[in-house]
């Protein structure tokens, strides 16, 4: 049987790794900082109860799922995390759509979105139901899911905001240098590869689903050794624990095995994310 509310995933980074998996839920909330298992999750969504395997993810604010009939499907990590709640009462969209006086259900799936309405944290939108001079919440280049949103945790926003002050002299020569920067396009090679960086800086972005922010790491002179030589500039990863048992420091010059996307960080100009760097090594 096939649900038709699923929203499968065009693309997405898969966690095929045990313990990048772990770390994965940990981050999201759906395990416990010390746990070294996983466990069975459960999708309630839509009026069913089912466990479901979480394969990977599209970027911080959608998770995949695949439920016993091999669909996979997108849902918000915390919306998730709700479900595993005994607690939880699923209620199917038939139900919630012949309710109109209550207060409206919870839903990972889209109700049908207006021009003018900017989508909430959470929901995840279909974008065929978006006009498509509306739509900036899906990257042609990539091929990925963004949340659209301002501000939004783990740097998916495709505009970089410059520093709200009255000081707009300085704002636009920012603006111009970032619209020349978007010229210059760089064919990133898919999976893994070898790669050379230096740490540039230590900063966090903020998350709007947890009370922490999210620490993440800046690099520059970030390099591709192999296949092929190609130099990339500036790009950014999380702080995640796996690299923080490197104890970098500014100025460290590293190289590692790693996915590379095209990915801006929050509030920052840096076009760029290394995902899930491994076999992390310091020169010197």
């Amino acid at each position: 049987m096939t649900y038709a509310f699923m929203i499968e995933p065009q693309d997405f980074i898969a966690l095929d790794n045990e313990d990048e998996l772990i770390e994965k839920c940990q981050e999201w909330g759906l395990l416990s900082g010390k746990a070294t298992k996983l466990k069975t999750f459960y999708y309630k969504g839509n009026g069913l109860n089912m466990p479901c395997t979480i394969i990977g993810y599209v970027d911080h604010m959608a998770a995949v799922i695949q439920l016993d009939n091999g669909q996979k499907h997108c849902i918000h990590p915390s919306y998730l995390k709700e479900m595993q709640a005994s607690s939880y009462n699923a209620r199917s969209i038939s139900t919630a759509g012949s309710d109109q006086s209550t207060e409206s259900t919870t839903s990972d799936t889209v109700a049908p979105v207006a021009a003018d309405v900017t989508p909430t944290p959470g929901a995840l939108v279909n974008p065929d139901e978006i006009p498509a001079d509306q739509d900036d919440s899906y990257d042609t280049d990539t091929d990925e899911f963004s949340s659209g949103l301002k501000g939004d945790p783990d740097g998916l926003v495709e505009e970089y905001v410059g520093p709200q002050t009255g000081a707009a002299s300085e704002a636009k020569p920012k603006a111009k240098t970032a619209s020349k920067a978007k010229t210059v396009k760089i064919d990133l090679p898919e999976g893994k590869v070898k790669m050379s960086a230096v740490v540039k800086e230590f900063t966090t972005v903020p998350n709007h689903f947890s009370d922490n922010d999210d620490e993440v790491i800046i690099y520059e002179a970030v390099t591709i050794t192999e296949p092929d030589v190609i130099d990339v500039g500036e790009a950014w990863s999380s702080h995640s624990a796996t690299v923080k048992k490197q104890e970098l420091e500014v100025g460290d010059v590293i190289t590692f095995e790693a996915k590379i996307i095209k990915k801006k960080l929050t509030r920052n100009p840096v076009p760029y994310k290394i995902n899930n760097p491994s076999k992390i090594q310091k020169e010197g």
